[in-house]
């Protein structure tokens, strides 16, 4: 099966994306929903991270207090590593395992941080989805309620958007509209299917 590999900078459109494969048929897991998994409580990453960088980062009710986490590792380097040695494997393990599962011509793999957690071997082929940095940030205030500043860093901590399309197989614009972006991944999904299928080895004579 082909794994397919979606990515992007923060507020480019990535879960729409996912979503409009999801619409085609195509099965989606999304490294961001198992994060969240394995961070809920109860469970062993948690209270790793918890070992790490304290109780302060817990909830009253003993979730994970995010944006507390968030505002942590993005002011200071040394802590976004501590925590991205403690859930990237994880997190690609669950990954391997949910896909090896599929019967699908090919999947979606939803990985905000494909190339910075260096996760390029782990798959076949990779989509970015692009957008200009000033629709990123305004994306991202709208969704989100973040600050100019926590936004540029949030940008600054990932490769730069040169960077992901030069080392991208297909890239996805989504400049405009919802309905132009789902016409470039028709396309893609046809694409996809085409490749996930390999051309008959040739018969002996």
């Amino acid at each position: 099966m082909l794994k397919v590999g979606l990515t992007g900078g923060i507020g480019c459109g990535k879960s729409t994306a996912a979503d409009i494969f999801a619409q085609l048929g195509v099965p989606v897991l999304d490294a961001d929903k198992i994060a969240r998994d394995l961070v809920a409580p109860g469970q062993s990453a948690l209270l790793h991270i918890t070992q790490i960088f304290g109780t302060d980062i817990l909830n009253a009710d003993g979730t994970l207090n995010r944006p507390c986490l968030r505002e942590r590792v993005f002011s200071d380097p040394a802590q976004k590593l501590k925590l991205e040695a403690i859930l990237h494997p994880l997190i690609y393990n669950t990954l391997q395992i949910e896909s090896a599962k599929l019967t699908a011509p090919y999947c979606i793999l939803c990985i905000p941080l494909l190339f910075e957690s260096g996760g390029t071997d782990f798959i076949d082929r990779i989509v970015v989805v692009d957008c200009p940095e000033a629709s990123q940030i305004a994306r991202v205030k709208q969704r989100d309620q973040l600050g100019d500043e926590t936004i540029r860093a949030i940008m600054v901590s990932q490769s730069s958007r040169p960077y992901r399309i030069a080392h991208a197989d297909d890239v996805l614009d989504n400049s405009g509209s919802n309905g132009k972006l789902a016409e470039q991944i028709k396309k893609l999904h046809n694409l996809y299917i085409s490749l996930s299928h390999p051309l008959l080895e040739p018969t002996s004579p």
